[in-house]
């Protein structure tokens, strides 16, 4: 007899759950492909694939270690609705007495579970996973108001201790970001890690995703690359430690089209297997602070990057999305409405940063932070992207993209989309940037140094063209406001010419 029906999502293949300690033939766990899943964005074909097959191999574990689950793929799922329609029928099925589920950490999925009316009762549970309890979240972030992750991030190093000598942080800095912003020389390639790959059989999935008429973006050629259990994902978390994290932080900026390895340098490519819980963050800080420390060959500022990014941004991040939702999802506070250009599906265009960006995730459903940011993110901001067309564009093409994690990084970090609750300044740049932190610009069909000529660098002028349209808020900026000095002081003509530049570009935006 099943007393008790427990809802496992995509997302929550945390083998450290406290619901597995503990067998009970009651207890039916409820794991399953839902079409709703793979339909309310475009996905990556590698993205839905990784998470069955991730879902599939968790529920093969969960058998071996001998609780009761049930495994429903799309074509036992094909003739539901949604989610609640879908334990509404298995409670039928098994006769369960409750519904038991851990809190989703999308406010979609949350708000979906939180209005169903199920025959039975229903009782949400936590994660168990974060490192800031969720019950928390509102002592440190309010809605509305604007908040920094620096400050946070001291106060998540202090709370758990990490990096720490006493009250102060190690080394008596708390930021080694001025000594993480390396751009890669050909010298330095040697020291790329080949990167852990692996080769895990997807074929039956993917001729579900076609039988189903699944749309998605991307391609896989051959086996998938990325994790799908516990195994595969502590070996990944041990390849970083080991062979990575001694070039992590001098490196993480860094932006190459021409090194061997330039999809992977030295990024652990970890968020993956953190973000369906098949790793626990304390786990990933764990295992790289005590390489740390065991390896005179890492020094303090790469151990702090990568502390930052677990500890500070991750948990910010959710932080913020959660404050602010609803609503944080419509925010759009430089009423941007333009369409992304066609290429962003096919990588086809000759700015060099953005087609190696570009085609990269295609290939991979995969670039780093660098990349989202300060490549197809910068570009999107310039031009003046509808924030809904680039939150859709960021959660279907990355494996690792789900909306607690995205939204925040897309619409507030990339796009600065929420005003500024999440960043102090619109990460805006123009080729300069790209220049300095990459390879791109010498084998690029445009001239990284010119402003207003036809083979002129289009982030140039759609740089200023942004400055200058949102001149009256971003002038009073501290932490920008100088740049308007430069703008000032050229010639009338000189800025005409710039600003004719970029409503070219605009204009032919699709051809770029």
């Amino acid at each position: 007899m099943t007393h008790t029906l427990r809802l496992i999502l995509g997302d929550q293949l945390n083998a450290d759950h406290s619901w597995f300690r503990q067998r009970d033939d009651g207890v039916l766990y409820l794991i399953a492909e839902l079409h709703q899943e793979t339909g309310y964005v475009r996905h990556h074909i590698q993205k839905v694939c990784a998470f069955f097959a991730a879902m599939k191999a968790f529920s093969e574990t969960l058998s071996q270690d001998g609780h009761r689950v049930r495994y429903l793929t799309l074509d036992d799922t094909a003739g539901v609705d949604d989610l609640p329609a879908l334990l509404q029928q298995q409670i039928d099925q098994t006769g369960a007495l409750q519904l038991e589920y851990q809190r989703p950490d999308e406010y979609r999925l949350l708000a979906q579970l939180a209005d169903m009316s199920l025959s039975v009762p229903s009782q949400p549970c936590d994660t168990e996973h974060f490192l800031l309890p969720f019950d928390e979240i509102d002592r440190h972030f309010q809605r509305d108001k604007a908040h920094r992750m620096e400050t946070f991030y001291r106060k998540m190093r202090q709370r758990f201790d990490l990096l720490m000598e006493g009250n102060k942080p190690l080394g008596g800095k708390w930021n080694y970001d001025p000594l993480n912003r390396h751009a890669l020389k050909p010298g330095d390639w040697d020291s790329i890690p080949q990167p852990l790959l692996f080769a895990n059989p997807v074929d039956e999935i993917i001729d579900r995703l076609s039988r189903h008429r699944v749309d998605t973006i991307g391609t896989l050629s051959g086996p998938l690359l990325w994790p799908v259990n516990r195994e595969q994902a502590r070996q990944l978390l041990a390849h970083f430690c080991h062979h990575c994290l001694p070039g992590f932080g001098r490196f993480q900026d860094a932006l190459t089209g021409q090194a061997p390895h330039r999809w992977s340098l030295f990024h652990a490519r970890l968020s993956f297997a953190l973000n369906t819980k098949l790793l626990h963050p304390m786990e990933v800080l764990d295992a790289a602070i005590r390489a740390f420390k065991q390896n005179d060959g890492i020094d303090l500022a790469q151990i702090e990057g990568f502390v930052r990014q677990i500890l500070g941004w991750r948990e910010y991040v959710r932080g913020i999305y959660w404050a602010n939702m609803p609503g944080y999802e419509t925010r759009n506070h430089f009423a941007a409405h333009r369409a992304l250009p066609s290429w962003f599906w096919t990588g086809d265009t000759k700015m060099a940063c953005l087609h190696h960006a570009i085609s990269q995730s295609l290939e991979y459903a995969y670039a780093h932070h660098i990349q989202r940011l300060m490549v197809t993110g910068t570009f999107a901001l310039l031009i003046g992207a509808d924030p809904d067309e680039v939150d859709a564009w960021y959660l279907g093409i990355y494996i690792d993209a789900i909306e607690w994690v995205e939204l925040p990084n897309t619409r507030g970090m990339s796009q600065y989309a929420d005003g500024g609750l999440l960043a102090s300044k619109p990460y805006a740049a123009s080729g300069n940037y790209i220049n300095k932190m990459s390879d791109y610009c010498q084998q690029c069909h445009y001239d990284v140094k010119a402003k207003t000529t036809e083979n002129a660098c289009p982030l140039n002028s759609l740089y200023w063209h942004f400055m200058d349209r949102h001149d009256r808020e971003l002038a009073r900026n501290p932490r920008i406001g100088m740049v308007y000095r430069s703008w000032d002081n050229q010639p009338q003509s000189q800025r005409d010419a710039v600003l004719a530049r970029a409503n070219w570009c605009l204009e032919h935006i699709d051809s770029l």
